[in-house]
C-alpha cells in the first residue's frame, strides 16, 4: 500500500499525504521516469534527494531524475503535490 492518495488529471497527477500517515512509510526511493513535482498548499514537509541537503517543497517546482534515490520528509499538516512525469 502506498502512502498516498492520486488523482489523474489533464497532464498531471495530483498526490496526497496525509498527517496520519506514519512517518516509517517515507521511504528512499527510486523512479522510474523523469518528473517535476510542486506542492499546491503551504506546507513544511521537505524533499530530499541522495546525498543533498532537504529543502522546502514550497519554494518551486523540483525535477527528479529517474534512477535518482529521494524522499519525502514529514512535515505538519497534509501534503498535496503536482506531479508532471513522461508517459
Amino acid at each position: 500500500m502506498r502512502p498516498y492518495t492520486e488523482e489523474k488529471k489533464d497532464g498531471y497527477l495530483l498526490r496526497e499525504f496525509t498527517q496520519n500517515t506514519p512517518e516509517e512509510e517515507f521511504v528512499w526511493h527510486r523512479d522510474r521516469e523523469d518528473r517535476w513535482i510542486q506542492a499546491i498548499n503551504n506546507t513544511d514537509w521537505k524533499f530530499q534527494l541522495d546525498n543533498q541537503l532537504p529543502v522546502d517543497l514550497h519554494d518551486s517546482k523540483l525535477f527528479i531524475s529517474k534512477g535518482t534515490y529521494h524522499r519525502l520528509i514529514k512535515g505538519k499538516g497534509d501534503l498535496v503535490v503536482k506531479i508532471w512525469q513522461k508517459d
